[in-house]
């Protein structure tokens, strides 16, 4: 029977895998002296939340170990105390602690981890609470660095009990420290899909179906599978006419209809951009920073004027689409410009000026909508980031959230975007939404489209998740808790990039060309025959939702 929750949006599925693979294992090493058994403290006697040795110093006291004992031991590494779970052989073994009396609500285990091994090996668990809850340790093979992830609960039998568990094949190994008990829920508030090529993917001829074979509308799709954010693209005057202010709105009113917000993701152009390319418009050219500036209000305050008098006003708002090397041009460009200090602070004044402009058209058409700034390439450290939001900072451009691109085969490990998610959110006090994320479920080309795609190779792909359906899934799921179990609370979630742009000829990369393919449908949350796969149902918001 279903059961119904108090909590509106509920961050995990507690049936869910999440994806672990790799090699490398770490040394069991012994504890130290002083760090042997003690008296534990009695759970029945303990402060609300309380946890007891919840960073293992004083070895597994506090804790009952269920399957066999030579898997689960306390180690220490670099003189820090640890738990350790390697499998010997295949099996299960788990970690146990009954928690003190806890007051009705939500409650949220939280701990430091690293985990590798075959897909969801590892978790991290809240039981017997009432509806229960658990969160798969990601991989941490890329790197080996620490992780912080949660899972909650809602308490209805005045305890929980706290579960650490390694359930798979030989060698599958998680360490876990600094485990902590809180009040509270981790939340998934934003579980979006780039939409942005839907309609014209459409009109080419793809068709969507669900895991049973039924054809299905995709926008009710994603909504029925639990994503609550449509994102969408808008170009100023694109070659091939989508991605208009009216194709917009057509598809952010079935979004609205589905019941899901959108979010505006606008470009400054006439075709793609990124860090390498953001050229400006071609009615614009030859403007005056003043005049491009009145051309980035009129477009933006259009846009979306027509939204809100289309009945589907935009709940968020993207001013410019990986800016890291600025937005328009060359008057808005701040890298590989000329090195003379005039020169690039001309450059950041004019991107300020840019910037202010859509924000201020944004809140001038609803003073509700969020403005997002959206920047990329984590994987060039965190300086790069705080950089830029500095100067856009001290020179006044307002704006609400910070948004970032995270696709793990180019941008660095999940601790470096948990770490960016962290230190951003603190310097700057605003929250942090991943905008754009994708993973393949195969490294096949659609025999419709011979374009090469993106991620083609092994080599290509992240340690622990393999280019299959469930590997998908497991590093979409991952990413997800990941931002949302940052450090400080302040991670929004997660929109995956462009999962319905499925091979269909005519609808290629290049609007100006459409002999040319898509490099990303091995990407997609349907596969080469229209089918959904397992990743569409990484949005669930709830435990119940899948079953």
């Amino acid at each position: 029977m279903k059961r119904h929750h108090p909590k509106a949006h509920h961050p995990r599925n507690s049936k869910r895998r999440s994806a672990v693979v790799a090699a490398s294992l770490l040394a069991v090493v012994s504890l130290p002296v002083g760090l042997g058994p003690a008296v534990a403290e009695s759970p029945g006697t303990r402060a609300e939340g309380a946890v007891v040795n919840g960073d293992f110093s004083l070895g597994l006291d506090g804790w009952k170990v269920t399957g066999d004992p030579a898997f689960s031991t306390a180690v220490a590494e670099a003189g820090n105390a640890q738990l350790k779970q390697q499998l010997g052989a295949d099996g299960t073994v788990n970690l146990r602690q009954k928690t003190g009396a806890l007051a009705e609500g939500w409650w949220t285990v939280s701990a430091r981890v690293k985990a590798e091994g075959t897909l969801g090996a590892s978790r991290i668990a809240l039981k017997n609470c009432g509806v229960d809850g658990e969160t798969v340790l990601p991989s941490t093979a890329q790197d080996g660095a620490w992780l912080q992830i949660s899972a909650d609960a809602y308490v209805t039998k005045n305890s929980c009990e706290i579960v650490l568990e390694t359930r798979g094949t030989t060698g599958d190994w998680a360490a876990v420290d600094d485990v902590t008990l809180t009040p509270g829920s981790v939340q998934r508030a934003v579980r979006g899909a780039d939409l942005s090529n839907l309609a014209k993917n459409e009109d080419m001829g793809a068709v969507y179906f669900d895991s049973n074979g039924r054809q299905v509308d995709a926008v009710d799709a994603f909504a029925d599978a639990g994503a609550n954010m449509v994102r969408l693209k808008v170009w100023v005057n694109p070659a091939d006419g989508y991605n208009t202010t009216d194709e917009v709105v057509a598809t952010a009113k079935r979004a609205k209809a589905a019941g899901m917000k959108v979010l505006v993701d606008f470009h400054y152009s006439d075709r793609w951009t990124d860090p390498g390319a953001q050229g400006m418009p071609a009615a614009w050219v030859g403007l005056s920073p003043q005049g491009v500036a009145d051309a980035v209000y009129a477009h933006t305050f259009e846009v979306l004027t027509a939204l809100k008098d289309a009945g589907a006003t935009a709940d968020s708002v993207q001013v410019g689409n990986e800016i890291n090397p600025g937005m328009l041009w060359p008057l808005g460009q701040t890298w590989d410009v000329n090195p003379r200090d005039d020169v690039k602070g001309a450059q950041w004044d004019n991107l300020a000026l840019f910037l202010s402009a859509g924000s201020r058209a944004t809140k001038d058409v609803d003073a509700g909508t969020d403005v997002i700034l959206h920047l990329t390439n984590i994987n060039n450290g965190i300086g790069g980031l705080t950089w830029w939001y500095d100067e856009v900072t001290k020179r006044g451009v307002q704006f609400d959230t910070i948004g970032l691109s995270y696709y793990g085969f180019w941008h660095g490990s999940m601790a470096d975007l948990q770490h960016a998610i962290t230190t951003l959110s603190a310097r700057y006090d605003r929250d942090v939404i991943v905008v754009e994320n994708s993973y393949p479920f195969t490294l096949e080309d659609d025999t419709v489209d011979t374009w090469e795609n993106v991620i083609a190779r092994e080599n290509q792909l992240i340690p622990g998740y393999p280019a299959t359906p469930e590997g998908q899934a497991a590093n979409f799921r991952a990413v997800q808790d990941v931002v949302a179990s940052a450090p400080g609370g302040r991670g929004l979630g997660v929109v995956s990039w462009e999962p319905a742009w499925t091979a269909v000829p005519g609808n290629g990369w290049d609007p100006a060309d459409p002999t040319t393919g898509n490099a990303w449908e091995n990407q997609a949350m349907f596969d080469f025959d229209g089918r959904a796969l397992p990743a569409l149902q990484e949005y669930a918001p709830d435990p119940e939702s899948k079953h």
